[in-house]
Formats: C-alpha cells, structure tokens, sequence
C-alpha cells in the first residue's frame, strides 16, 4: 500500500528499532511508496512512512531492494556532496559521504548478508541508514 510521507523532523528524528519477520509488511509498504516516488526519489527508510523499524528500500540500477537492519561495517574514500529529501522539504543539504561502503543486512528471507557498494548505490545506502539512526541531512 502507497503510505503517505513523514515531514515531522522530530519523528524522523527516532532512532528505529530492529526489524523483525512480521515487519514484512512495512517492507511491502516501502516498496510501493517508493513505486509510486521513483521519478524523484531513488531511496526510502520506514520511518518516511510512520514505522520506526530498521527497513530501507532503493533502487540499486533499476533492482528494487530491501534491506532489514542494515548497518555499514566498513566504509573508504569520503567526498562531500549535497542531498535532498522526500521527508526534508527545502533545498539540498551538504553532507560527507564514503565512495564505498560495506553492509551487513538481512534479506527478505532474514538472512545475513554482507555486500560491498559503490558509487551512487553506496551514496543512496548511507542516506537510507542515517534515517535509521534518526540522522537527518
């Protein structure tokens, strides 16, 4: 179901909780919301659509992926950039961002993955996880 999005910074602000299997439906959620976005937004966390559970979704090249209880365990090569944000309205904000980036998350099916990222997929991940830990650009 397309869920409408948070602007509140105060609820974005929340540092979301583990994720767990019945959170599949938030999972589900995301995905058609950022369905509905992708013409401009290539990213989303739950707590964009009112769920503080550790849930993120983005378009990694065309591939819709979902991530539960993602965390970067390793990062290389800063750069500072400007982003925006569905949930953040006003105009791009500066922040640091790491050319590559390595997750640990688990799977649709709750299993522990570890993949590397780079470029604008990494860039998009990182965005993603500080909505997680209540960060906001």
């Amino acid at each position: 179901m397309i869920r409408e999005l948070v602007h509140d910074p105060f609820f974005l602000g929340i540092k979301s909780k583990p994720a767990a299997k019945e959170d599949a439906a938030v999972a589900r959620d995301l995905l058609d919301t950022l369905m509905a976005h992708r013409e401009t937004c290539v990213g989303m966390a739950a707590n964009m659509i009112g769920k503080t559970v550790r849930v993120i979704a983005f378009n990694d090249s065309g591939r819709f992926t979902v991530m539960y209880n993602p965390e970067i365990v390793a990062k290389a090569a800063p750069y500072e950039t400007e982003e925006g944000c569905l949930s953040l309205l006003g105009a791009p904000r500066k922040t640091t961002r790491y050319r590559t980036v390595k997750v640990k998350y688990q799977d649709g099916e709750f299993q522990w993955k570890t993949k590397q990222y780079t470029g604008f997929a990494a860039q998009i991940i990182q965005h993603e996880i500080d909505h997680c830990n209540g960060v906001l650009i």
